[in-house]
């Protein structure tokens, strides 16, 4: 009981928006005097107390006192991930929902501090946030777990060795294998992605600049490999339609001068053509084929 009540040792009753940080001289919209911890858990061991005989709207107003009560300790929880890649207030609104959700599953019959159950829940929250949402690229959860016991490991082997420690020492502290060492310490950029407009070399340029471009002989190669095969089985008539309408780039009308045909009847041709490239290209049998 000690570690949670050591939490937070004054309370504010009401947080608002702006102010719930701020301490000295009182303002308006706020309480005068604070409600130190006992006084609060005496207060929400009284509430609970009285949801429990309550039902529908009257609950619902008891159990939200109990909330607003019992904010700024879901702040605090969250102020000790502060400084980690995600902001601050993002962090209490994840940890006021799950004060919530810990106020509202909450049994007084097994006990009657709420922080007991609610802590551990805010805790636990907090660390499935960063799991979830703390990665540019989100690793394997086992990664994840490794991670910060590398850091404690780092720093205590530093001290005891006088150097950075190695991966297989580090795996030796912590009963891993190698592989799962040198993986976190590799999946430690990913938490944060780099921007590219960040500068990456002495002249300034940036990333961005740095990255090549597509090359469009690539996408041209392609589409040679796979069309030169279904190509070679058109007829003779087909494939010298197809050179002439795009390597001579004749329009549709000067091809039908020089085949003795009508417009419309090239436009056939040329949809039965691609009907036929398609078909060799993909396997699949294209219905309804013009003649």
């Amino acid at each position: 009981m000690s570690v949670i009540t050591s939490v937070i040792p004054a309370v504010p009753t009401i947080p608002t928006a702006g102010n719930g940080r701020s301490r000295g001289k009182s303002a308006q919209g706020r309480a005068k005097s604070p409600v130190r911890t006992g006084d609060r858990k005496a207060r929400t061991a009284e509430l609970l107390a009285q949801a429990v005989h309550a039902s529908g709207p009257a609950r619902d107003a008891l159990l939200e006192q109990v909330i607003v009560i019992n904010i700024p300790v879901a702040k605090s929880l969250a102020g000790r991930y502060r400084n980690r890649g995600q902001s601050l207030e993002e962090l209490e609104q994840v940890a006021c929902l799950a004060l919530t959700r810990a106020v509202q599953g909450f049994d007084p019959e097994r006990g009657d501090d709420l922080l007991v159950f609610a802590v551990p829940t805010i805790l636990g929250e907090l660390k499935r946030h960063f799991r979830s949402a703390g990665w540019a690229v989100r690793p394997p959860r086992r990664v994840q777990e490794i991670r910060p016991r590398i850091a404690a490991a780092e720093e205590e082997l530093t001290q005891l060795l006088g150097r950075s420690p190695r991966p297989s020492e580090l795996a030796t502290e912590l009963g891993c294998s190698i592989e799962e060492i040198e993986e976190a310490i590799v999946c430690r950029d990913l938490a944060h992605a780099t921007s590219l407009d960040a500068p990456v070399s002495e002249s300034g340029s940036s990333l961005a600049e740095l990255l090549p471009e597509p090359d469009p002989g690539f996408e041209h190669s392609e589409a040679v490999a796979m069309l030169a095969p279904a190509c070679r089985r058109l007829k003779a008539r087909d494939r010298m339609i197809l050179r002439m309408r795009f390597y001579d780039q004749l329009t549709q009308q000067q091809i039908a001068d020089e085949l003795g045909v009508t417009q419309v009847q090239v436009s056939r041709l040329l949809q039965r053509i691609f009907a036929d490239l398609r078909s060799a290209v993909t396997g699949a049998r294209q219905p309804g084929r013009a003649a």
